[in-house]
Parts: C-alpha cells; structure tokens; sequence
C-alpha cells in the first residue's frame, strides 16, 4: 500500500514530498516534464507588491518558514538554491517617492520597507529619483531545485518520469488503485496541466504565460535585485535575468519575438549599457481568478486532493503550504478559507 501519490514535481510537488519524507510516509512522485513554470521561473520572493506598494498576502507567515525550508533542501541536495538578496525598487517620479515613504506606515509594511532613500548613480543606470530598499527578499534557483531534487527521487526509487493516466486510477475500499497499486491519497500537484485533469478541471485556474530573458551586460555588476518597468536579477559572472511578461491568451511555452520586444523595449528604458541576450524562457503560470492558491479536497470524491495555483510566488507559498495540506488530510485540521479548493465546488456540482 502508497500512502500518497504525487502528480507533478514542480515547487508544489517538491513541498509535499519534503513534508511527506519529514512525517515517514511512503510516496511516489509522476512527473512528465510536460510543466516547465517551476524551471523557468524567476524564483524571486518579497514581501512588497511593488506596483502598489501593497503587502503580499500572508507574507511574514511564509517568510517565517522559508529560509529553513531552503536550507534543509541545499543540505539534502548538496547545491546552493537560495539567495538571499536586497531588492530595490527604482523610482520613475517624485510621486512614486512620496507613495513609498506613506506606504512605510502600513503595519503589514514597515517590517519590510527601508525607510531610507537610496542614492546609487550606477554607470549606465538612469536612476535620478533614487530607490527604495525591500527588506527580506531573494530569490531561489528554481530550475537548479527541481533537477536536483528530481535526481534524489530517482535514486531513492521515488520517481516515475512518465504521464499519469487518469484512466488507470478507481476507487477502491476508502482509497484507490492506479493499475496494480493500493495507494490511500492522490494529490495533484499538475500546474497548469490540471487543465487536462478530469477530477479537478473545473478549478477556474486560467494560467498566465511568462516570458524571461538572460542577458549578458558586460559593463554592470551589481548585487541586488533591481525593479523598474522589469526587474533585473543578477545570476553572476555579468549575467542578469530580465522579466517578466504576462500574457493571459497564449498558452504554449513556446518563447515569442512580441515578448522579446517588450522585455527589451522596457529594459532600455533604463539600462544605458550594451547587453546581449543569451537565452529566452517561457512558461505558463498556475494562476487563478481570485490570485490565491488552490489546495485541498475534492468535492465528491475522498481521497483526492490539489495543490495548485501558487502563481507567480511559488518559492513563497509552497514551503507554508505543504505543512497545512498535509495536516488536513492527515488529521481533518481546517485550510484558510481563502486557499480551499472548495470554494469552488459549486462549479463541480454545476457540471456534474
């Protein structure tokens, strides 16, 4: 007997298998590479909408736990993933300025918004009404993550690199069976793939394509995370990430020259260096129509479950998130209201 299946094994799929090795359970993780989100995410986190100068939902609850969730994987895994990192945010006018400084009084902001405006004039920068500072931010190498950790499933006998066939799974005495398997719990850990997922495809997850580029910008060194019309994250050795779009029609991951153009386009806005593009990524975000996650039970049917729909602060909302799962499945305890899948479930019955 499995105790869980896992579908999927993106940022999701990995939290659940962490906390599932943490409390002894047996499990064994499907994955097709079909769901690239997690790989070619930015994998930034912060706690500070930077449009708005809004606080990020239940960030210091997910903050609270990231930094050993991170730390405890990079010792299982042998690899660096988490940067943490400062993040300034350029100011395009005095009236973002002024919107900065009020914003700095928001209880839910304070811990996280340096007070002070910083002042850089970077060579090739245009920057003249300063930054300001983002406490408490960093970013994750996420594609590193989900290749090593891919591997260490692999090696414990813990990963089949194959479709799931939806078509094999039946209920059976409480729990199911996928072809020859017993297994209690299925969670569905798809990504945008739930799409095709006939238990959970009635879930209003639309899935917003991001595009991202790799830069080469010989002529800048920088140690922060910068953010104007696209941010701009420093990997090393004078290579920068730039994005990211967000196309709500398109839904391959195919990379496109509008979406090059763009980045490039806002890029130069305030980069005044020569850059060259090594690389171009796109992937489809889990995203949903109230922009909060998705986990928990089916409506109908005991036993299945989805973890979904973290968008674009997976590296945040995962680590917190698998913890709670686990422990409504395992033992009834309630999920924020906002995050249960159940809200839905009237759009289910509809169908049904």
């Amino acid at each position: 007997m499995i105790d869980y299946i896992i579908v999927g094994c993106g940022l999701a799929g990995i939290a659940f298998a962490e906390e599932l090795e943490k409390q002894g359970k047996n499990y064994l993780v499907f994955d097709n590479r079909s769901q690239v989100s997690s790989h070619v995410a930015g994998g930034m986190y912060n706690p500070v909408i930077l449009k708005r100068f809004t606080p990020v939902w239940r960030a210091s609850e997910q903050l609270a736990v990231l930094d050993s969730y991170y730390s405890g994987l990079e010792k299982k895994l042998g690899v660096q993933l988490n940067s943490p990192m400062r993040l300034l945010r350029k100011f395009a006018t005095i009236e973002e300025q002024n919107n900065w400084f009020q914003a700095t009084d928001h209880p839910l902001l304070s811990p996280f918004m340096n007070t002070r405006l910083h002042h850089l004039n970077l060579e090739g920068i245009h920057d003249p009404h300063g930054y300001g500072e983002v406490l408490n931010a960093g970013w994750v190498n996420t594609a590193k993550l989900q290749e090593c950790y891919m591997a260490h499933l692999e090696q414990s006998g813990n990963l089949k690199r194959e479709t799931f066939d939806y078509n094999r799974l039946s209920r059976e005495d409480g729990g199911w069976r996928y072809g020859a398997m017993e297994v209690k719990h299925v969670v569905f850990c798809e990504g945008y793939g739930i799409k095709n997922n006939p238990f959970f495809d009635f879930l209003p997850l639309n899935g917003t394509k991001g595009e991202l580029l790799e830069v080469e910008i010989p002529d800048l060194d920088i140690d922060f995370i910068l953010k104007s019309s696209v941010f701009l994250l420093p990997l090393g050795d004078h290579r920068y990430k730039v994005g990211a779009t967000y196309k709500w029609q398109d839904k391959t991951n195919t990379p496109t020259q509008a979406s090059r153009e763009e980045l490039t386009e806002k890029l130069e806005k305030f980069l005044k260096l020569p850059y060259t593009v090594k690389e171009h990524l796109a992937g489809i975000r889990p995203t949903v129509a109230d922009r909060k996650p998705l986990f928990g039970s089916h409506p109908e049917y005991s036993n299945l479950f989805v973890f979904n729909g973290l968008g674009s602060r997976g590296v945040m909302i995962a680590p917190w998130a698998a913890p709670l799962l686990f422990r409504h499945i395992e033992s009834g305890e309630g999920l924020p209201a906002e995050t249960d899948a159940l809200r839905f479930k009237k759009r289910w019955y509809k169908r049904a």
